[in-house]
């Protein structure tokens, strides 16, 4: 299978190749965090690592040289040499079968899991999923599908999508304010450089948003720990997320849940109550 969007090599040729990477779980990221998401007691630091936690971890370490002028590395690498211009994590599942624990050795190894083409409203798209499987010695803690999305800008003049009312049957929510220091500290966490997240010129004049981006992991993170907040004796088996509208830092955004039994229905919405995110978790 190959298309225009492709790089010499067809699609099929990427599926399955790997890529394997050692860590450590040191305390410096999670106490960095905690401060991040404002954490009341930021300096007791949990024995073990909270869930998408890992996030923090196995991070990118491309040479200034390689980085592309979106602030990604550039194309090609382990990822396929896909040339739409957009490129965002797209959402997820993961499956945390045991805890991390602070100070483990850790490895990761990543697999091409699949590479999709599709033709959409908005133009061209590319589905990429990565599956990773995050192992300490005792074997593999948690699984995780991570979808990767390729897309054309949109064209000029070209409508809006139109946007899906979120829930509004929630238990507990908070509002949260995504100002650009937000942004930024979650941006060197997980040494992301993807311009759309704190270079305003960039995202506004290149990209065509109306602000800065809210990062898809950053919401995620922000669902789960307001369900934890909520229910803080609960052990979360699974999770999935899906972005379906961006957030920008020009307003404040929601994210809210419902817990029935061992299921939580989770979601973030914008100031005109429109979904920018679903997710679900399964908890005990």
């Amino acid at each position: 299978m190959r298309t225009s969007l492709e790089s010499p090599e067809p699609f099929d040729a990427w599926v399955g190749r790997s890529d394997e990477r050692t860590d450590q779980i040191t305390q410096a990221p999670v106490r960095l965090m905690q401060a991040t998401l404002d954490v009341a007691d930021a300096g007791a630091l949990p024995s073990q690592l909270p869930p998408l936690w890992h996030w923090l971890y196995f991070l990118p370490g491309e040479r200034q040289s390689g980085i592309g002028p979106d602030g990604h590395p550039r194309r090609g690498g382990f990822l396929p040499l896909i040339t739409l211009p957009r490129r965002m994590w797209a959402g997820g599942r993961l499956q945390f079968l045991r805890p991390l624990e602070l100070g483990e050795q850790v490895r990761r190894v990543s697999t091409i899991k699949s590479i999709q083409s599709k033709s959409g409203r908005s133009g061209e798209l590319v589905f990429v999923t990565v599956l990773h499987q995050i192992s300490d010695a005792l074997g593999i803690a948690i699984r995780e599908e991570q979808d990767i999305v390729y897309r054309d800008a949109p064209a000029a003049g070209a409508p809006a999508p139109q946007p899906i009312a979120a829930p509004t049957d929630e238990q507990f929510s908070r509002t949260v304010l995504p100002d650009p220091v937000l942004l930024m500290r979650y941006s060197a966490l997980t040494f992301n450089g993807h311009r759309i997240h704190y270079d305003r010129p960039y995202a506004m004049q290149e990209e065509g948003y109306p602000g800065l981006v809210v990062h898809g992991p950053l919401i995620a993170t922000l669902l789960m720990e307001e369900m934890r907040r909520a229910h803080p004796g609960k052990a979360v088996r699974s999770f999935e997320f899906k972005a379906v509208s961006p957030l920008f830092d020009t307003a404040p955004f929601t994210v809210s849940g419902k817990v029935e039994g061992a299921a939580a229905r989770l979601w973030a919405s914008g100031p005109e109550g429109q979904l920018a995110m679903q997710a679900g978790a399964e908890i005990e």
